[in-house]
């Protein structure tokens, strides 16, 4: 059953908040994106996963929910989250700037980016004057009028490599408090996480094989943006999946470069989960070394649009404990 058949206009937001060490707190943050403020739990919410690894002390909270709704469902998680995050003593491997890191938020069904976008300017407006000390940087549709990518934005604040708050500027709110930190908001179409571990403890090869399969780079994946980092003994290849349009795009299989999905009539283009692992286990195999596994952080764009709309239609609003949330 489609969602237009359902009535539904459908949102995703993959929450990214510096905590995954403490299980409850992770948790706390899922279950409040899933209560009206009455205390009452909403139908047309559901948390479809809940991905923490410890290593990196980084959890993603997938929510989906009808695009009205979306806003005050991530505006409650986050409150939550605020108040059990400290960045003053955080840490982890990942790079981070927020307690609440990431708010990105993608259409499913019936709605378009440009809405996702004034959603993300609303919740970000909402976060600032009801947080002390939170502030907040936009990204894509919530970027007006220059509409920067996350990439972009990143390495202008330094996301990368610095932990330093006093000297940078918020778009939304004051400088950056200490114990909050600086959040990013924004909307773009589905941004898929994707990560590839390689047999190896050597991380500057493993920034080669990143820098090998990175879009931006010559004969690099279209779309897809990569890091390495140490993890749990080995190496591994974390990839952000953009999706694009592309009208010389036309062969779309499981096992071709790129799969399909369209939203609105729009078509969207990403690169294969099975062609990034198949590209890092070539490129692994040139240096003498196997691969480990790969690992989805969630969903591709059309099961996430399945899922959520399966989980709405029923009223499952722990979605992710039917799913076995990952906790690693």
């Amino acid at each position: 059953m489609s969602s237009s058949r359902l009535g539904l206009r459908l949102a995703v937001c993959l929450l990214n908040i510096s905590e995954a060490r403490r299980k409850y707190i992770v948790e706390n943050v899922a279950k409040a994106a899933l209560l009206k403020k009455n205390g009452q739990k909403h139908p047309e919410v559901s948390v479809l996963n809940v991905f923490s690894d410890q290593g990196y002390n980084r959890s993603v909270i997938t929510i989906a929910a009808s695009v009205d709704e979306l806003g005050n469902s991530i505006l409650a998680a986050c409150l939550e989250a605020f108040q059990s995050i400290d960045m003053e003593v955080q840490e982890g491997i990942h790079p981070c700037l927020g307690a609440v890191d990431l708010i990105p938020i993608y259409p499913l069904s019936g709605v378009g980016v440009e809405e996702c976008g004034a959603v993300a300017r609303n919740l970000a407006e909402n976060l600032v004057q009801r947080i002390p000390g939170c502030s907040v940087f936009l990204f894509g549709e919530a970027d007006l009028p220059e509409k920067r990518t996350l990439v972009q934005r990143r390495k202008q604040l330094g996301w990368f490599t610095r932990r330093d708050f006093s000297a940078l500027k918020p778009d939304l709110g004051v400088a950056p408090a200490r114990r909050c930190g600086l959040t990013g908001i924004g909307a773009s179409p589905y941004v898929m996480n994707c990560n590839v571990t390689i047999d190896s403890q050597d991380l500057a090869l493993g920034k080669e094989i990143a820098s090998a399969i990175r879009g931006s780079n010559v004969n690099g994946l279209k779309g897809v943006q990569t890091m390495a980092f140490p993890h749990e003994g080995k190496i591994e290849i974390a990839c952000n999946v953009e999706s694009f349009e592309d009208q010389e795009v036309t062969e779309t299989s499981e096992g071709s470069q790129y799969m399909a999905y369209s939203v609105l009539g729009d078509h969207f283009y990403y690169v294969s989960p099975h062609y990034i692992e198949a590209q890092v286990k070539k490129l692994a195999s040139d240096q003498g070394i196997g691969i480990k596994g790969r690992a989805l952080i969630g969903f591709t764009p059309q099961e996430c649009k399945n899922c959520a709309e399966y989980a709405i239609k029923e009223g499952i609003g722990e979605f992710w404990k039917i799913r076995r949330g990952i906790f690693m």
